[in-house]
């Protein structure tokens, strides 16, 4: 599927923010300690979701070195971050309307590792934008980049929720305990919760969280709470092969409905 045509007619404005909504606050960064764990995977499913839930939702690629929520969409998008950085747009002109699946997405320059190098000032002008542009929807999606470099760690101060992704593999467990060890040091406040994705069972993702949490209570003094369990599911990758979102192509599937209770809880908390 190809968008290099699309002329919307009606880009998102600065609007006042929604009722209840604090700054911030319908912010929802998606983090990992480690890459491969389907963090990007997990965002679009998440604002597919929440989009279907009638929240105006803004997936935004956080991924500046290694952008890729284009490749897994399937979209050749001429407006993206890296115009952005460049000064040849706004960040309000480089949204793209998906409508097929019924959210905003700002996409990140794919196999473009320069954009993870830029200057700070840049980084600090580009948060400072889409915390501006977030008041024009209900929810803004974060898909960060894996670990945690500088970028991480901006992007990140900006969202009033942090979803930490990770699997059974104890490198990624390793790893997600280091990512919140580390946002805990920037934002003591921050809210943390855990997603455990690709695992085979309900009962098997919860004993990989307790191995977590109880790391988390040892030696960080905070219980991070289970946000949900991702069951393993072929259709996943049947999914991003044919790029297009899991809950269009097999919405009855295990990982469809897991990720839609996800959305559900994260409304009602």
């Amino acid at each position: 599927m190809s968008i290099t045509s699309e002329k919307p007619s009606k880009r998102p404005t600065l609007a006042s923010r929604p009722a209840g909504i604090r700054k911030g606050q319908n912010m929802i960064a998606v983090a990992s300690g480690k890459g491969g764990v389907g963090k990007t995977w997990f965002s679009i499913t998440l604002s597919h979701a929440l989009a279907k839930r009638k929240q105006k939702t803004l997936l935004f690629d956080a991924d500046l070195g290694l952008a890729n929520i284009d490749i897994q969409l399937g979209l050749m998008a001429e407006r993206d971050l890296g115009s952005v950085i460049a000064g040849r747009l706004t960040l309000n002109q480089a949204v793209i309307p998906f409508d097929n699946e019924g959210f905003d997405i700002i996409a990140g320059r794919s196999g473009s590792g320069s954009l993870a190098n830029i200057p700070f000032s840049r980084l600090q002008m580009l948060r400072d934008d889409l915390s501006l542009l977030s008041s024009a929807y209900d929810r803004v999606v974060l898909d960060l980049g894996a670990g945690v470099e500088k970028s991480v760690r901006h992007f990140s101060k900006n969202a009033g929720t942090c979803i930490v992704v990770c699997t059974d593999e104890p490198t990624s467990l390793t790893d997600a305990y280091a990512f919140i060890k580390i946002t805990l040091m920037d934002r003591p406040d921050v809210d943390i919760r855990i997603v455990v994705n690709a695992v085979n069972s309900i009962r098997e993702g919860e004993r990989t969280y307790n191995t977590l949490l109880k790391a988390c209570q040892g030696f960080l003094k905070i219980s991070p709470p289970l946000l949900g369990v991702i069951r393993r599911d072929t259709r996943v990758r049947d999914s991003i092969r044919n790029q297009t979102s899991i809950l269009t192509r097999h919405p009855n599937s295990e990982a469809a409905a897991d990720v839609e209770a996800i959305a559900e809880k994260l409304l009602k908390t």
